[in-house]
């Protein structure tokens, strides 16, 4: 086969018996090169993701042999073992035993919530001094870099569906520290929908698919936002512009619930974590997103993963929130609520420091299919506030990791510890056991004990109340909604949010509709009757087609 490269005058042919490589005829004589340093001309240089086997081509010094999964060196990878050339398979045939029993175990259960997402890897530096809030050693010097792990990904929908869909974005950090790993785990919104864990998985379910139907349900949907109405400052976030942001790059990350931050003296605050992006806020409109969902629907992957093998790394600016425990007790809303914001002018954002991505993942499943975030993750100096949700996620990610990967998951490499003394042996897929270490407490064998510094810091604190189940839905659901929609969103926001949720919301049943159309009219009675009329027209449309 030969192509003519008439502008330089070049021949190119290439060889059926050493496809590996070809040769280039010019005038002056010929030379020989490495097919894929010449694609390399006209590939795109800025489309990594798609030049990525022919870059590790370029990596291969020298072909290895393949090997069985015990590393034993395979003479013929492309054939089973037969009796006969169309004779029987044997069952010691151990290269296809193995081949296959790998096969049919190669899927994990997917994530239940945040199935498909981008991960990639960088540092966290400091450039402010919070040690008066915080005893951390993450935050302990100007300058001091951690290596991190982020993991961004969509809310609702499967492994396979569309990057820009109008879902909330996960934003999980995980910090590899001294002190052992700090996982912050959040999205792109600084609130959520709910306030109480017991209502998570219901909500989850209206976001899935009908059990009998399997398919997306709006009226699963809007019933559930229509009848928990602390939904409503959240639902407005989620179908303005922000719903659809124009790929992770371009999208704020917060830790959303309230944290303790404790110092070296054993005080502490109340805090929220923030990282605002350095490339700008950016989003897409619901046209252009349907059409990438169509066309590109892997449109964040591909951006996230592009800008980095192309050096353009991305960062994001980290600040801190603080509330005192006067301050909170004083606070006129809720500090603790998820649904709530920490207004700005009450408490100022504080710089801490950058957070930088600049390594893609070496193996998509090795490092982002199997990393495992938890909120119970902490390390010294940051602790749980009373926030509800905070504390149903304490549990709940653990118990679905050890479901997904095995009791050991936190051995993977991906999700290690630099170091772990305890007492915890055996179970599947264990891979640091702690040799001959008794694994019992306590012991008289130098077997690991308490931290001193760490009880220095963990000081008593008092708890009162009733117990009783407290249903929290009619708990001000509408003061900060108001204020997005009167104060943060101009007119053309506004117009577009009324839009974007009439579109989705008129595929509902009339009755969850007008439910609907009232709960938002208790944000602003314009909203409401802007709503109303919006479905109207639709219902005409639709009853003269």
């Amino acid at each position: 086969m030969i192509y003519k490269w008439k502008k330089h005058n070049i021949v190119i042919r290439l060889l059926s018996s050493e496809l590996s490589r070809v040769l280039i005829y010019v005038r002056r004589g010929f030379v020989v090169h490495n097919k894929f340093r010449i694609w390399k001309r006209t590939m795109s240089s800025s489309d990594k993701a798609a030049d990525q086997l022919p870059e590790f081509k370029n990596s291969v010094k020298q072909v290895e042999s393949v090997t069985t999964g015990h590393g034993t060196p395979i003479a013929d990878k492309d054939a089973s073992l037969t009796v006969g050339l169309r004779g029987h398979i044997l069952l010691h045939d151990v290269q296809l035993v193995e081949e296959l029993a790998h096969f049919d175990r190669e899927r994990i259960p997917e994530r239940v919530v945040h199935a498909k997402g981008a991960g990639a890897f960088g540092y966290f530096e400091v450039t402010n001094d919070i040690t008066q809030y915080c005893a951390a050693k993450v935050f302990s010097s100007i300058g001091k870099k951690t290596p991190i792990a982020v993991r961004f990904s969509t809310v609702g929908g499967e492994s396979g569906s569309a990057d820009t869909v109008r879902d909330p974005r996960g934003f999980a950090v995980k910090f590899y520290t001294e002190d052992g790993i700090w996982d912050l785990v959040g999205n792109n919104t600084p609130i959520f929908f709910i306030r109480d864990p017991v209502l998570f998985p219901h909500f989850i379910h209206t976001q899935k698919r009908n059990p009998q139907t399997h398919l997306k349900d709006v009226n699963m949907f809007w019933d559930f936002i229509s009848l928990r109405q602390e939904t409503t400052h959240q639902i407005m976030f989620l179908f303005a512009d922000r719903g659809i942001p124009d790929g992770y790059r371009h999208m704020n990350g917060y830790g959303s619930h309230t944290f303790k931050m404790v110092n070296k003296d054993g005080k502490f605050v109340y805090c929220k974590f923030h990282y605002k992006t350095d490339q700008g806020i950016k989003c897409i409109d619901a046209k252009k997103a349907d059409e990438l969902a169509g066309t590109d629907p892997d449109y964040s992957i591909k951006d996230l993963y592009n800008s980095i093998a192309n050096r353009d790394y991305p960062s994001w600016t980290y600040y801190i929130q603080v509330m005192t425990p006067e301050q909170a007790a004083s606070c006129k809303f809720n500090p603790f609520d998820l649904t709530k914001v920490w207004p700005h002018s009450d408490y100022p954002l504080i710089k801490v420091g950058k957070m930088v991505l600049n390594r893609n993942p070496e193996n998509y499943f090795a490092e982002v299919e199997q990393i495992a975030f938890s909120p119970a993750h902490m390390v010294p100096g940051i602790e749980p506030s009373p926030d509800k949700m905070l504390l149903g996620r304490i549990f709940s990610y653990g118990d679905t990791h050890r479901h997904r990967l095995g009791p050991n998951y936190l051995q993977l490499p991906v999700n290690c510890p630099y170091k772990v003394k305890n007492y915890q042996r055996d179970g599947p897929a264990c891979y640091y056991n702690q040799g001959g270490a008794p694994n019992y407490h306590p012991n008289s064998f130098g077997g690991p004990d308490n931290d001193a510094w760490v009880k220095s810091l963990q000081k008593p604190y008092t708890v009162s109340g009733d117990v009783a189940r407290y249903d929290t839905g009619d708990e001000d659901n509408f003061s900060q909604a108001r204020e997005f929609y009167q104060k943060t969103l101009d007119k053309a926001a506004q117009e577009r949010m009324i839009a974007n949720i009439v579109g989705h919301l008129s595929n509902a049943a009339d009755f969850i509709q007008d439910r609907t159309v009232k709960m938002f009219s208790k944000v602003d009675s314009s909203l409401g009757e802007r709503l109303a009329e919006g479905l109207k027209k639709i219902k005409t449309i639709k009853a003269n087609l």
